[in-house]
């Protein structure tokens, strides 16, 4: 039986209405791949509480969660992921990738062109479909 595996990402907007994307290296699970940062939610932790911390430990900045964008569950080759996925705003900090191979601030409109894990793929259609919808209003 598969381990399940429950993540919570990060979708982190600047000003500039961008969002910032993280490569995972070739030595991480999944590598290689991109994903909205963050990590596994350890015994006790609130999904919140993980993404302040995980943050924190992987990219040095402090960020404010806030609503949930989405919640996945995606069955991989030897492990399924529940991926809760959260906006989140920078609030002290530049990014460094401690553990990431890259790191990039994207808007919406071109984020389908990086490839990310399958299991970000839903809250990067949301966040898609959302700019558009946004832009439909003006």
């Amino acid at each position: 039986m598969k381990k399940l595996v429950h993540v919570v990402g990060a979708i982190i907007e600047n000003d500039q209405n961008e969002i910032f994307c993280a490569l995972r290296s070739p030595l991480m699970s999944l590598p290689n791949l991109w994903e909205f940062p963050g990590g596994k939610i350890e015994p006790g932790e609130t999904p919140e509480q993980t993404l302040l911390r995980e943050i924190k430990e992987e990219f040095d900045c402090t960020i404010e969660v806030g609503q949930k964008v989405e919640d996945t569950t995606y069955e991989y080759e030897n492990f399924i992921v529940r991926l809760e996925t959260y906006k989140a705003k920078l609030i002290e900090g530049t990014p460094i990738a401690a553990e990431h191979a890259d790191m990039r601030w994207v808007t919406r409109e071109n984020l389908h062109t990086l490839n990310f894990a399958a299991a970000d793929i839903p809250a990067v259609e949301k966040l898609t479909k959302e700019k558009y919808s946004l832009e439909n209003l003006k």
